[in-house]
């Protein structure tokens, strides 16, 4: 197979070896995240909205405002909330005081007593240092909970220090830092 590629894996899983035997080189580092879901999660102190179809180009907008170069589309929102792994996810949006939609963030559940994931997650660049990274985060484990997840994971760049510490004021504990696998 031709063309650049991306793999993740474990620390320590031969699928690391055979790939770097093969000429995959190792890509940035990543540090996952993980909140433990046994107690209630707070309040997020923001106005939470579940994004259905009717409100996707909200939740797009925001992500689009999240990330430079982000090509995300209300088409490809509603492909991804088509298929049959969102079965268990459910897409948040975060309100400022005056109905500004200011962060988002998807949480996709694998089932009742196993870890739910989050993923993506973005604060609109006009609204960041208020505290919504935190709250549409808290949210997202909340949400988790009450789909039946054990706990919350999530994974960001290492050197995003913004959302390392986000992610940390909202419950999450720093696991080993991870390092991918690239084809160039």
């Amino acid at each position: 197979m031709e063309g650049k590629g991306y793999v993740e894996a474990p620390t320590g899983a031969l699928a690391q070896d055979l790939l770097s035997e093969v000429g995959w080189n190792t890509d940035e580092p990543w540090t996952p995240l993980r909140r433990a879901l046994a107690e209630p999660v707070k309040d997020p102190g923001v106005r939470i909205e579940v994004i259905g179809p009717e409100q996707a180009h909200v939740w797009t907008a925001v992500l689009r405002a999240s990330f430079d170069g982000s090509t995300f589309t209300v088409d490809r929102r509603c492909a991804m909330a088509a298929g049959l792994p969102y079965a268990d996810a459910r897409c948040l949006v975060a309100y400022d005081d005056e109905g500004n939609a200011v962060a988002a963030v998807t949480v996709w559940s694998a089932g009742p007593g196993k870890p739910g994931l989050l993923e993506p997650m973005g604060v609109h660049r006009e609204h960041r240092g208020y505290g919504y990274g935190k709250a549409i985060t808290v949210a997202a484990a909340a949400a988790l909970q009450s789909l039946g997840s054990s706990s919350a994971l999530v994974c960001t760049p290492t050197s995003n220090a913004g959302a390392l510490a986000t992610y940390k004021s909202a419950g999450f504990q720093q696991l080993p830092e991870r390092r991918g696998r690239r084809r160039d």
